[in-house]
């Protein structure tokens, strides 16, 4: 292998949605014994997954599998209101992940359908974020992956009001010929002022449009069932980048790669693997940043999260009175601690 230079996306990894998931689910670990319960994988990312089965996390697919009162939390991709039922049932200690994007979504789903419309959702069929919104109204909504699915639906009916909404993670190119073509066929179409599509997988997808064009070779780091991730790739063979590398960490990379390599990295992919990925890539002539904005958005713990620890607080004497709404001492650096931290103090 012999890298002239590396071209680093930035921003690149973790995203808001995700930092809030994982360190709620470390504090999971933190205050119960093993095993904690996960609904679904907490975040797409094999290293993630691995490093939280190692504290005692069991992820299931089913809320029937969790014993009655364990400690269960629903991932950040968001969960059918059946599950949520479900999950809360048996006196078990809930604490709900789902990022505010996908919230957003499943609102504006819920409340289109109470109106009357039949909704449109782009989304990946199976994706567990695109089954938990259609879940919310599945009698007002038709899943869409292409214009062709546009074109074949035999409804909604003439007159009948419809919405278009999508996926937080698909990619904008995955997005906008649907658009246009519900458009074309459907003239009335609603759609949301705010884009569904998540701020950070655009700002991925940006990053890397920005710097593409001048790499021989670009390498994605994470995993295959990330849809972000994914996205990545196909926006860089978009943009004409000859080779296109998805990795799931360092040692999946090729020896043959060679000039200059743009390196990138999914929502749900530590920092940690892409250093180790560009100390093995050894670009001879270093590392260049390739910034398009600067993201400094932050979600806040769970209610729930925040609420249990202001129990235990109380219940252990750590504070004599804890005032309503305030945040719990042991949150009290939350929004300084990066996830990443926070991964490697469960390692240690």
């Amino acid at each position: 292998m012999t890298v002239d230079k590396v071209l680093l996306a930035e921003p690149r990894g973790f995203c808001a949605g995700v930092e809030k998931a994982i360190k709620a689910l470390a504090w999971m670990v933190e205050v119960f014994e093993p095993p904690v319960y996960c609904y679904h994988e907490i975040v797409h990312n094999r290293h993630v997954v691995d490093r939280f089965r190692a504290q005692g996390v069991v992820f299931v697919d089913d809320v029937d599998d969790v014993p009655a009162g364990a400690p269960l939390m629903l991932s950040a991709h968001g969960s059918a209101p059946e599950v949520v039922a479900a999950a809360r049932a048996r006196g078990r200690v809930v604490v709900d992940a789902v990022c505010p994007l996908v919230t957003k979504v499943h609102h504006e789903l819920k409340v289109r359908a109470n109106k009357g419309y039949s909704v449109l959702y782009v989304g990946h069929a199976g994706h567990e974020e695109a089954v938990g919104t259609m879940a919310v109204a599945p009698e007002s909504v038709h899943l869409v992956e292409t214009e062709a699915d546009v074109d074949a639906l035999t409804e909604p009916g003439p007159g009948e009001p419809v919405a278009l909404l999508a996926q937080t993670t698909l990619s904008h190119d995955e997005w906008a010929g649907i658009v246009d073509r519900a458009r074309e066929r459907f003239p009335e179409l609603w759609m949301p002022n705010r884009s569904d599509l998540c701020f950070a997988t655009t700002n991925r997808q940006a990053a890397l449009r920005a710097l593409a064009g001048r790499a021989d070779a670009v390498v994605v780091i994470g995993s295959e069932n990330s849809s972000n991730t994914v996205a990545l790739t196909k926006v860089a063979r978009a943009f004409g980048c000859r080779r296109v590398v998805r990795v799931n960490d360092a040692a999946d990379l090729p020896d043959d790669l060679e000039g200059t390599v743009g390196v990138t990295a999914g929502a749900s992919a530590p920092e940690s693997l892409v250093q180790a990925v560009v100390a093995r890539l050894a670009p001879t002539h270093g590392v260049e940043a390739a910034p398009v904005t600067l993201e400094e958005e932050y979600f806040p713990p769970p209610p729930e999260l925040r609420d249990l620890l202001r129990a235990l607080e109380s219940a252990v004497g750590l504070l004599a009175a804890v005032p309503a709404g305030e945040q719990p001492a042991a949150l009290s650096d939350d929004r300084t601690t990066s996830a990443a931290t926070v991964l490697d103090r469960l390692a240690g």
